[in-house]
């Protein structure tokens, strides 16, 4: 999943970064600058600005309106072509489709670069967003060059799940937390993006947005209340006559593309984990967490999978219902 939505705005102006910033800052005017640095937090809060203006910093105290894949000594592995037919068409300078992973000889072609010397100056960045979306090989070969980098060069690694990197490569990175927005960032934030969006759609995409700029943009740009709805509805009540899910499915979309269905997953864990911080007891505290355990797990191996529209929808729909008092088992 992309950390930053369409439109993102400019790093200076996420106001959830300032302690990041200030860990940052002291470390670049300290005597021994870390070469290895995890930037990590929850989808959707800004991470990769972060990691491209704190490279600028570091390789020439930062350029104005210069993105990450703009300087010569800042290389960016993210997903690439998928196969050789979106390799032609990115040749091409045409829309190509991403693989879900990245892979091993990324690193490796990373990996013979630093073997020069940097372009520029005397320091080099390797960003590498989002790190936990590493093939485990991959994985493996990049801790090779945080063991033993190369002079002048340093390491980025954009995680949204932290936890799923190799431990060998957290602790040989320094970790910063890119804490959630509030509401009233959020909705600020919303404004000054989208003027069009009317008050009662901010509201319900900050409602939905569980501190994450990221999603509330795409809760606005899915149009996702009314399935934001029937969500709430399926926790609430359960589905005994699949006439909820079904609904749902509709709204959803049955030729509903990747991003809408992250979206709706997206939507979903954050709902459960409201109703969870409100549960009545720990018997529906439990259901709740075991719940949002499973659409996280849903959401992780989504992009791994050739899930058929339809039921990945209704698998998502008989995941909630599970979450009602008097829920039925989860069958698809």
């Amino acid at each position: 999943m992309s950390d930053t939505p369409p439109e993102r705005p400019a790093s200076d102006v996420w106001p959830n970064h300032a302690k990041a910033w200030h860990e940052w800052r002291a470390a670049l005017a300290g005597q021994r600058m870390h070469h290895g640095w995890i930037v990590a937090g929850k989808s959707g809060l800004g991470k990769r600005d972060f990691a491209s203006a704190a490279a600028r910093e570091l390789v020439d105290g930062g350029t104005e309106g210069a993105g990450m894949a703009e300087h010569p000594d800042i290389i960016v592995l993210t997903y690439g072509p998928k196969d050789k037919k979106a390799e032609k068409a990115a040749a091409d300078g045409k829309p190509f489709e991403r693989a879900r992973s990245i892979r091993v000889d990324q690193v490796r072609a990373m990996q013979r670069r630093l073997t020069t010397r940097p372009t520029l100056g005397d320091r080099r960045v390797v960003i590498v967003d989002p790190a936990d979306d590493m093939e485990t090989s991959a994985s493996n070969a990049l801790l090779k060059s945080l063991e033993e980098p190369p002079a002048g060069t340093y390491f980025i690694l954009v995680a949204h799940r932290p936890a799923r990197l190799l431990p060998t490569i957290r602790s040989r990175c320094r970790m910063l937390r890119i804490p959630i927005l509030t509401d009233r960032q959020i909705d600020a934030m919303l404004a000054s993006a989208d003027a069009t969006a009317s008050d009662e759609a901010r509201e319900a995409a900050v409602r939905a947005a569980e501190g994450s700029f990221g999603a509330a943009r795409r809760f606005l740009e899915q149009d996702l209340a009314p399935v934001s709805g029937l969500v709430r509805n399926l926790v609430a009540r359960g589905d005994r006559d699949l006439k909820l899910r079904g609904e749902f499915a509709r709204l959803v979309g049955p030729r509903a593309d990747r991003n809408r269905v992250t979206a709706v997953i997206e939507l979903a864990q954050g709902i459960v984990a409201q109703s969870a911080r409100h549960a009545a007891d720990n018997a529906q505290r439990a259901r709740l967490a075991d719940v949002h355990a499973d659409l996280v797990a849903l959401a992780r191996d989504m992009p791994t999978y050739n899930f058929d529209t339809g039921l990945l929808v209704l698998e998502i729909g008989t995941l909630l219902t599970r979450a009602a008092p008097a829920s039925e088992p989860a069958h698809v």
